[in-house]
């Protein structure tokens, strides 16, 4: 988990209010079966299993998804329009606004809040692949995705109470890890990396998903630094574009290796973990899942196109 700071937020703020929103292309993008997705609450679930392929493959074919956010975390909304907000988010970079990443969200997702309201010394960054944010007395709420970041407000015998777009809510001890907000987490190796992403093996890959019910390719390569205090890039285009350029017969775990069309000198269009041992871990495309693969005899060793260290 990389430091927190609100420095680029106005005295109000807007956080993201579902458990997952979806960030749209433009106010038009979103149809009526992603209902589901476009809620408050949202049931990201029910959404993402009620999709054909074919209704799943069009969120990137016809360009209607760019990102998500997860609970919590802040954006800039730069404009409002029939219900919809335009929306810049600082903590995922990108070369499409130097603020942050862009796109339009649904204003009924989205709290304003004061910024003295939500500042505080250390946060809480969930560390399991979904916690669920109860009430003071236990009651079960909204399912909540791996690190996903929240301010703490108090530390129990058992729970964690933290500030929440909904009031204070808690967490079950084991299910967070707590860290400074000044300095983030402490640096993790390569090989914390790809253990991070280990347990994802097999969740099904979701085009623009940033969150535990859904990664695309450079999704799971940013959720994964992230857990190890690492802030990189949204997009794979802008993750090759940064890092340390490493030599192929250099890799090491966790070092990021990217892809591109006519046996690598075309455009760019994947990412993945190294893994060691000439394997690769990443999420491949639409109806497929996250897996560990050999490069070796596929068609990503011809693609092959770069590789970088962020660790």
């Amino acid at each position: 988990m990389f430091k927190q700071t609100f420095d680029q937020f106005p005295e109000e703020m807007w956080v993201t209010a579902v458990q997952v929103a979806t960030v749209w292309t433009n106010p038009d993008s979103a149809r009526e079966i992603d209902r589901s997705g476009t809620e408050n609450p949202t049931d990201m679930n029910k959404w993402i299993t009620g999709l054909s392929y074919e209704d799943n493959l069009a969120l990137c074919n016809e360009n209607r998804v760019q990102t998500q956010l997860l609970y919590g975390e802040p954006v800039l909304v730069t404009d409002t329009a029939n219900g919809w907000a335009h929306v810049v988010i600082p903590s995922q970079p990108s070369k499409k606004d130097e603020r942050g990443y862009p796109g339009w969200v649904p204003l009924n997702q989205l709290t304003k809040l004061k910024n003295s309201d939500w500042e505080s010394e250390k946060s809480a960054a969930v560390i399991k692949d979904k916690a669920w944010l109860e009430s003071k007395e236990g009651e079960r709420l909204i399912e909540i995705s791996y690190m996903t970041v929240l301010p703490l407000y108090k530390l129990h015998e058992e729970r964690v109470e933290v500030k929440t777009p909904h009031g204070n809510r808690y967490f079950q001890k084991e299910e967070v890890q707590i860290f400074s907000n000044t300095c983030g987490r402490d640096p993790g190796s390569g090989e914390s990396i790809v253990k991070s992403g280990e347990p994802y093996a097999g969740l099904d890959y979701f085009w623009g998903g940033m969150s535990a019910f859904g990664y695309d390719c450079s999704g799971l390569a940013y959720a994964m630094h992230k857990a190890n205090g690492y802030k990189i890039a949204r997009d794979a285009g802008d993750q090759a574009a940064s890092g340390e350029s490493v030599d192929y017969d250099k890799l090491l775990p966790g070092d990021l290796l990217f892809f591109a069309y006519e046996e690598g000198k075309g455009t760019l269009h994947h990412v993945g973990i190294y893994y060691g041992e000439g394997k690769m871990l990443h999420s491949p495309q639409t109806g497929k899942g996250i897996e560990i693969i050999e490069l070796s005899g596929t068609k990503y060793e011809k693609e092959l196109c770069a590789a970088r260290r962020y660790w």
